[in-house]
């Protein structure tokens, strides 16, 4: 009996690890129904663009990415955050197949059964517990949460992915675990506003092994660090919460690393964009986290050439960055969102002059993590692999999220395998990354 082909689908992923969530959920239930991925536009059956819609140079990317697939190919279904404002992609693509928002997996499962019958075989039908994941096998993005209850004045997100959805604790923790057992050494928590975790179900609690657990950003974060694996908290406003947390970091259940998108820092600018939690006594609040956690790394991102930002806005805020010595930083030049309410703010800041303030603010900072890195030569830390070489490998300290931050580079006498975390001895340091030589295993 002839085999028929199974449908091979090619699968683009844009925007940021929220939307490649939404890709692994979809590309798993894919695969479950027996399609198979292709790894080119060109002889697949059809195309799925998952798109970001959040910045217009992302909106840019994704109709570019729909142009090739449409090219290509020809046969393409649309969906993600800039699928929730359909207008723009019907315009430039009137043949795309079909156009949806995020988190709609129904239906984008439903275009492609359209455009693509399933083959139903029983016995290719087989997919891994964990579901299939985008990114290595050595770590992965646990989405606790949809949606955001805040209404900072340059985002668009509420509109694009609704209010703050939280996940049962339960949930969470055996997704977690699932992933923990299939090989994961860690887990890095998101969300659009990851420490609002459980405000939406009034902290519910859930029943998980012998006991209950709330939704609560501390009592999750308590129970993930018993997994074994290391757990990195992105995306979190510093509400007052926050400060229970660094107690888990110093009894090493979970990482001593926060991602904060303080986007900056003077109280004029903060209130124009309309940002939640008390950012007025933020420079306290994190010299008692360092005081408490001395390991403690932090990340942020910032704005400049914010609508009404004034040469002394710009310069309060280089101060405050050598203050708080942020260990880890991205800017964005201010970008106006179509349908964000800043676009009504007066006293747009000239191109030239963010450009200008944009290379002040990455020069202030390059200094800064120049100094924070020069204080671990000669110190021993923990690295995971992500890539392996002959002699030299690289990988990322307890400091370090994968993509977004810098890198250790290993040098070692036996080779090391992806994924496997060695100790390394610290020889020194640069402006981003650190250089040392495996220590212990």
């Amino acid at each position: 009996m002839h085999q028929a082909a199974a449908p091979k689908v090619s699968f683009v992923s844009l925007g940021c690890p929220k939307a490649l969530v939404d890709s692994e959920r979809i590309i798993t239930r894919l695969r479950a129904e027996g399609y198979e991925l292709a790894r080119k536009h060109d002889g697949a059956d059809l195309v799925i663009v998952n798109t970001c819609g959040f910045l217009d140079s992302a909106k840019q990317e994704s109709l570019g990415a729909i142009g090739e697939a449409m090219a290509e190919n020809g046969k393409v279904i649309v969906t993600g955050c800039m699928g929730a404002e359909p207008e723009q992609i019907e315009a430039a693509y009137p043949g795309v197949l079909s156009i949806t928002g995020p988190q709609q997996y129904e239906s984008v499962l439903d275009a492609v059964h359209r455009a693509l019958p399933p083959l139903h075989n029983p016995h290719l039908d087989l997919v891994p517990p964990q579901g299939i994941k985008l990114t290595p096998r050595h770590y992965a993005y646990l989405k606790i949460s949809e949606g955001c209850n805040n209404r900072c004045s340059f985002c668009i997100i509420p509109k694009l992915r609704g209010d703050l959805v939280s996940r049962p604790a339960n949930d969470v923790l055996r997704e977690a675990e699932k992933l923990v057992n299939a090989g994961v050494k860690e887990l890095l928590v998101i969300s659009q506003d990851t420490s609002a975790y459980g405000v939406d179900i009034k902290y519910a609690s859930s029943p998980w092994k012998d006991r209950e657990v709330r939704a609560k950003f501390f009592d999750l974060a308590k129970e993930l660090g018993e997994f074994g694996a290391w757990v990195r908290l992105q995306y979190v406003y510093p509400y007052p919460h926050v400060d229970e947390v660094i107690g888990l970091m110093n009894q090493g259940k979970v990482l001593p690393y926060l991602d904060i998108p303080f986007q900056h820092a003077s109280p004029e600018i903060l209130k124009q964009m309309k940002r939640p939690a008390a950012q007025d006594k933020t420079l306290a609040r994190i010299k008692k986290w360092r005081e408490e956690c001395p390991e403690l790394t932090l990340r942020s991102t910032f704005i400049v050439g914010f609508p009404g930002e004034t040469d002394s806005d710009f310069a309060y805020l280089l101060d405050w960055l050598d203050e708080a010595e942020i260990d880890r930083v991205g800017c964005f030049k201010y970008e106006p969102v179509a349908g964000a309410s800043s676009n009504a703010l007066g006293n747009p800041v000239h191109e030239e002059i963010k450009q200008q303030r944009w290379d002040a603010l990455m020069a202030r900072q390059q200094k800064i993590s120049a100094r924070r890195l020069k204080r671990k030569v000669g110190t021993k830390q923990q690295v995971i692999i992500d890539e392996v070489g002959p002699t030299v490998s690289k990988g990322r300290s307890k400091a370090d999220a994968p993509q977004i931050d810098g890198a250790v580079y290993v040098s070692s006498r036996r080779p090391l395998r992806i994924g496997e975390i060695v100790t390394a001895k610290i020889e020194r340091s640069d402006e981003y990354d650190l250089h040392g030589s495996v220590a212990g295993f």
